[in-house]
């Protein structure tokens, strides 16, 4: 099976941006980290917020 090599990947890198252009690159990288980055957040687990400190008795109150 064929693999590429540095001297491919540069021809085929050059031709990319030739044909889409630095600009249109940009965006492209973007909105994909812009993806990846709510896809990690649906999916991680959300995170029970815990009561806050005036709510929560106090060490003296739990003693009595």
């Amino acid at each position: 099976m064929w693999t590429p090599g540095i001297g491919e990947l540069a021809i085929i890198m050059i031709i990319v941006v030739l044909v889409f252009g630095t600009g249109k690159l940009s965006g492209v990288g973007k909105s994909l980290g812009t993806a990846i980055h709510d896809f990690k957040a649906s999916v991680k687990p959300e995170e029970k917020e815990d009561a806050p400190a005036s709510d929560a008795p106090s060490d003296a109150e739990k003693s009595e």
